[in-house]
């Protein structure tokens, strides 16, 4: 798992550069790990989509067109919409609910008094836990497992383009909008609304994609701030 990870964030953070090939012995060496964890986790990260299979042996890391981002973000959104769909229809377990509840209260506390006052790292990382949550609230092991492999790709986490400590209007005014979604959705599928709820997490996705709109066609300069997006082709 350590190989998995710091392999990960060497990748994501664009210290190996996208179209450099990746070898055995020369990554165990560079993670002072032997060959056969290296080996497993390059396996892992091809099947998360990170890596592509070399012929002759070896991985290539990826790189991304951006295309392929909007796709990832939208591939989401249907996966997510679908878990909370069924969280409705189904009906979600109490406990769970009352769990989410929590994790949405506990973001509220990331807004201060003033717009401007927002805890950019609490939100993110109670904000993964929401999506997390919301994975499990259908009660299927098939979706979860699906939602855990689409959000791996950097760019498709649900905090992806949430910049830390960023000092932007514009992302102030995304958590804002992003929160009261949180809300509607879970109060969606306490009231069994399985179209509604649906709805609301696929346009809750696309909030990703107005954020990412902003990153390369407003402010360029918060590309290297963006997980994954050293990845993306030029």
């Amino acid at each position: 798992m350590r190989a998995v990870i710091e392999l990960r964030e060497k990748i994501v953070s664009g210290e190996i550069p996208g179209g450099t090939r990746l070898f055995e012995v020369t990554m165990a060496e560079s993670l002072n790990i032997s060959r056969t964890p290296v080996r497993e986790a390059m396996s892992r990260l091809a099947e998360e989509g990170l890596l592509d299979r070399a012929r002759g042996g070896g991985f290539i890391v990826r790189t991304f067109g951006f295309a392929d981002v909007i796709d990832a973000i939208e591939l989401r959104g249907v996966l997510e919409g679908t878990a909370a769909r069924l969280a409705a229809e189904r009906g979600a377990d109490p406990e769970a609910l009352t769990g989410i509840r929590a994790t949405v209260a506990a973001l509220d506390k990331c807004f201060g008094v003033t717009p401007q006052d927002v805890d950019f790292d609490g939100y993110s990382e109670l904000n993964a836990k929401f999506h997390r949550q919301l994975a499990d609230l259908a009660g299927s092991e098939t979706i979860r497992r699906e939602i855990d492999r689409a959000t791996r790709l950097p760019f498709a986490s649900p905090s992806a383009f949430l910049p830390d400590k960023a000092d932007i209007d514009a992302f102030r005014r995304s958590l804002t909008i992003a929160q009261e979604q949180h809300r509607e959705l879970v109060a969606a599928i306490a009231a069994r609304e399985g179209a509604r709820a649906e709805a609301i997490a696929r346009e809750h996705a696309r909030s990703a994609r107005r954020n990412l709109d902003y990153v390369m066609i407003e402010d360029r300069s918060l590309i290297p701030r963006m997980p994954g997006l050293a990845l993306l082709a030029s």
